[in-house]
């Protein structure tokens, strides 16, 4: 990682360090006000399921890249638990500094000391490549249905 980066949780003040911002590299995120910012960041906290990291610039104070491992419990695999891994974005600009692999790999071994069974990753077909290159494999198709009049695209 670039000098003067530094991974870690999620923090309240992150809302002010451009993490909104961030997000919106990714797609649709819409009005996201602090005050929604503080009362999603502390459900997802009481949760506590959510593990949300970022990339920070310390020089700019600059949030150039997030992800969020969310953990599953199910009753399958001796009640098991399953790592979601979601959201995973890098500013532009901020590419090619391995902030994406660095996120990756920070999430799966998250997901592992969460006593997660398996890591599973949503992506479009033109970024397996990259997933692939972060030990994960292709394993199934992905089916989504979208409710009628919430709007979920740029």
């Amino acid at each position: 990682m670039p000098p003067n980066h530094i991974i870690r949780p999620l923090e309240l003040t992150d809302y002010r360090k451009g993490y909104i911002e961030c997000l919106a590299n990714l797609t649709l995120v819409g009005d996201v006000t602090e005050q929604m910012f503080a009362e999603s960041f502390e459900d997802m906290q009481r949760a506590g399921c959510y593990f949300v990291i970022v990339i920070e610039d310390l020089d700019a104070a600059k949030i150039v890249a997030t992800g969020t491992l969310v953990v599953e419990q199910k009753f399958i695999r001796m009640c098991g638990r399953v790592g979601h891994i979601e959201d995973i974005v890098v500013a532009k600009g901020q590419q090619g500094k391995r902030f994406g692999f660095t996120i990756i790999k920070q999430l799966m071994e998250l997901a592992t000391a969460t006593g997660c069974y398996k890591s599973i990753l949503d992506c479009s077909p033109d970024n397996v490549p990259f997933y692939e290159k972060c030990g994960l494999e292709n394993k199934g198709i992905q089916m989504a249905a979208y409710v009628p009049g919430v709007p979920h695209r740029l």
